[in-house]
């Protein structure tokens, strides 16, 4: 920047002492575009900072589609703010499609059921998230720690709702909060389990893959492709309990 403005200096004080020549004018004119250019992108640097992860989480409310609406989410409902702890997508025909969720009041803890149309604008607020390291779970208590100051925190095992199942020792898990109240947790998306029970795979006896049920190390029956057998490990998408892949080994 300081180099632009040194040489566009220069050529105001050439064009001073002799008219100013065709080629002094378009050095004078790329010169002034590159400086506003320049100009422009500092102009720029306070929006780019608001843009930091840390300024996202500061906002209190932005407006999504009833149809974006997801478990876990915070959002806002006649002037009440609410958690969504379940989710279920309805089409009706003509009706058009809905979405059906169960809200759990942050302030009172009351639970209720509401209907939001798939167009609907929702006003959703942001919550602050923080990473820790799943230790242990005693009864309904979940013990995590800060991995940073080794601080243990006690926290109860339903606010990670039913994706709680998937807690593993040293698992880094995250909790959500809300004017510093803890809201929910959550488990990584994508999750290695080992298969405990399968059927035994035979080939041949129809075209098209099917699909059949397995029992995973820690309870949760899933489909996977017939070709997966028990003692296999494989990733789980958390967030529908469905086969991804075979783990690498």
């Amino acid at each position: 920047m300081q180099t632009i403005r040194q040489q566009l200096w220069r050529t105001l004080l050439s064009c001073r002492s002799s008219p100013p020549s065709l080629t002094a004018s378009s050095s004078l004119t790329t010169l002034a575009r590159g400086s506003a250019r320049n100009l422009h992108l500092d102009l720029q640097l306070p929006r780019a900072t608001l843009a930091t992860p840390w300024a996202a989480l500061q906002t209190r409310g932005a407006k999504v589609l009833g149809t974006d609406v997801r478990i876990g989410n915070i959002v806002q409902r006649k002037g009440r703010v609410y958690q969504v702890l379940k989710a279920q997508h309805t089409c009706h025909g003509r009706g058009g499609a809905t979405i059906q969720v169960e809200l759990r009041d942050v302030d009172t803890g009351n639970k209720t059921t509401e209907r939001f149309r798939t167009d609907e604008a929702i006003e959703r607020v942001f919550v602050e998230e923080k990473q820790f390291t799943y230790l242990y779970q005693e009864g309904e208590s979940v013990m995590v720690m800060d991995p940073d100051t080794f601080e243990q925190v006690e926290v109860n095992k339903e606010l990670f709702g039913k994706a709680a199942v998937y807690l593993k020792e040293d698992m880094t898990v995250t909790l959500q909060y809300y004017d510093n109240k803890l809201m929910s947790g959550s488990v990584p998306h994508r999750v290695t389990c080992k298969v405990v029970e399968a059927q035994p795979y035979t080939k041949g006896l129809t075209a098209a893959p099917q699909y059949k049920r397995i029992v995973l190390d820690n309870g949760l029956t899933v489909h996977a492709p017939p070709f997966v057998e028990s003692g296999d490990e494989i990733v789980i998408n958390t967030t529908e309990d469905s086969y991804i892949t075979r783990a690498k080994e």
